[in-house]
């Protein structure tokens, strides 16, 4: 499929910008070749008219119409597969294999939200019968649902190519929400993002959407996506990347004349506590696993280990010595883009440079561009504390070790941390009773708390928290991973002393479409 290097509005392309940008090739930094062409403002007012038109038919699709959309966009997306790894991998640098099982994961959560459309339970149906006899005022016949907000604002991710990006888990929630999308693609791999955008389009086609269901804006600068936030007409925005960008779209969208939320996951350091029990019988085990997920994805995991809190044993020195080899015999990789690798050298530089702060041991550094080193690097509890500046996220391959002299100091860290992903709690079943207050801490501070893991990875399905308390996002009431992210895009609306006739389907009286209903305070179950 040839790349145009236009913007999609809706079922055109439109080049009306002069200002041009190019993808590199992280790993040789070479310019590819096709000229992408930033949206103008104009571009970006026709994307907008567009979804809000759109977008009074689209809300109105049953749940089964909008399943059998994103199906389809994951039936074309699957029909890319060569095209769409050939021109990643040259983007990105991320090998075939790993942007093959993240294509299969983009397909696999679009179907995912698909069954949660065909079940219809997810609109959270709530009636409460009138009861005209009730003294002394009579009691309204009063029904509640989710419905859509209205045109959302999704910018696609440096990190995740696919899964994040264009036909990503904030896209896919949008739709099924029954939200129309522009998508503010990410200029760090905008080929990919074009063959995505063309593969929904032609989903959308398919499937008879309404012209501006989707559409996708290009640009290089800061200023494209500001437009996006700015616009009167979106209502929501999604974005997965820096605290830094991710803040600043948040403060962005406070400051329109009508505020709307921005649900920004804005990364993590995913401390991980290694228990006294666990490191005395299994530290090379966890040493080993520790060096994999810290390496996996050279480190670019919004849930990579970057805290390792371990206890100053005996154990814990051969822990150390463990973790000290296996760093030291790493190859390096190319990270995503040149300017990812130089703030994670950057970041590294800036611990470093701290008398507290000691290398412990480094990878072997390769001869492509843009290589990501993995490093482990330590630091006493006590220095630790003194200084939240080393809580921060280093976004690569490397993990901070944090060496307590006892459970006191263990538990005093976990109180002065700040809002992550993911925490995880090495321990033995002995352990973690001892321990059963640290876990109670740690639930406070994340969204996803692992027991006997690594937080990499993060399962595609209905009970995954991918949030967390600020500053890992910026509401720790949402998920932008799993079915339970629709809501991020809808709003509770009440009907009262409505004709049953007038009623969406979900809440008429006699229930034609069979989903779970809570109905007077009692919940009704489908009829099988």
């Amino acid at each position: 499929m040839e790349l145009t290097g236009k913007n999609i509005l809706g079922y055109t392309q439109s080049a009306k910008g002069e200002t041009l940008f190019y993808a590199k090739n992280p790993s040789t930094g070479d310019q590819l070749k096709t000229p992408y062409h930033e949206a103008t403002q104009q571009e970006i007012d026709e994307a907008m008219a567009l979804a809000e038109a759109a977008f009074t038919e689209y809300r109105e699709k049953s749940g089964k119409e909008k399943a059998v959309f994103l199906e389809t966009i994951a039936d074309e997306l699957a029909s890319l597969e060569q095209e769409i790894v050939a021109i990643g991998t040259q983007e990105t640098g991320l090998p075939g294999g790993r942007l093959t099982g993240e294509l299969g994961r983009t397909t696999g959560q679009l179907r995912l939200f698909a069954s949660l459309l065909r079940d219809g339970s997810w609109v959270d149906a709530r009636i409460d019968a009138a009861d005209p006899n009730r003294t002394p005022v009579p009691k309204p016949d009063t029904r509640q649902m989710q419905i859509a907000l209205g045109p959302v604002g999704v910018f696609g991710a440096s990190n995740f190519p696919l899964a994040f990006s264009a036909a990503g888990g904030d896209t896919a929630s949008a739709l099924a929400a029954g939200c129309t999308v522009v998508v503010k693609a990410h200029p760090a791999h905008p080929g990919t993002s074009e063959l995505v955008g063309n593969a929904i389009i032609k989903a959308a086609k398919k499937c008879d959407m309404p012209n501006g269901v989707f559409s996708m804006v290009n640009g290089a600068s800061i200023a494209v996506g500001q437009a996006v936030v700015r616009h009167p007409l979106i209502k929501a925005i999604g974005f997965t990347g820096s605290f830094r960008g991710g803040k600043s779209l948040f403060d962005e969208a406070a400051r329109r004349e009508e505020p709307i939320p921005v649900y920004a996951e804005m990364g993590s350091s995913n401390p991980v506590f290694v228990l006294p029990g666990a490191l005395k019988e299994n530290h090379q085990a966890l040493a080993e696993g520790l060096s994999s997920s810290v390496q996996l994805g050279v480190g670019q995991f919004c849930t990579n280990p970057g805290l390792t809190i371990v206890p100053e044993q005996e154990e814990g020195d051969l822990f150390e010595n463990i973790l000290k080899e296996s760093i030291s015999g790493a190859e390096s990789a190319t990270m995503l883009t040149e300017s990812i690798q130089k703030a994670y050298n950057s970041g590294l530089e800036k611990l470093k440079a701290k008398a507290t702060v000691a290398s412990v041991s480094f990878g072997k550094k390769g001869e492509q561009q843009s290589q990501g080193v993995p490093e482990v690097l330590s630091v006493s509890a006590n220095d630790f504390l003194s200084d939240k500046e080393l809580e921060e996220e280093v976004f690569g391959p490397s993990t901070l070790l944090v060496k307590t002299q006892d459970k006191a100091e263990m538990i005093k860290i976990a109180k002065g941390l700040n809002g992550h992903l993911t925490a995880t709690v090495q321990g033995t079943e002995a352990d973690l009773v001892e321990y059963a207050d640290l876990l109670k801490i740690l639930e406070r501070k994340v969204g996803r708390l692992l027991i006997n893991g690594f937080p990499t990875g993060v399962e595609v399905c209905h009970s995954m928290v991918h949030g967390g308390p600020f500053p890992a996002t910026s509401d720790a009431r949402m998920t932008s991973v799993g079915t339970a992210a629709i809501t991020r895009f809808t709003r509770p609306i009440c009907y009262q002393n409505y004709p049953d006739a007038l009623l969406p389907e979900e809440l008429k009286t006699a229930n034609p479409l069979n989903i779970l209903r809570l109905e007077n305070g009692a919940y009704v179950l489908p009829k099988q």
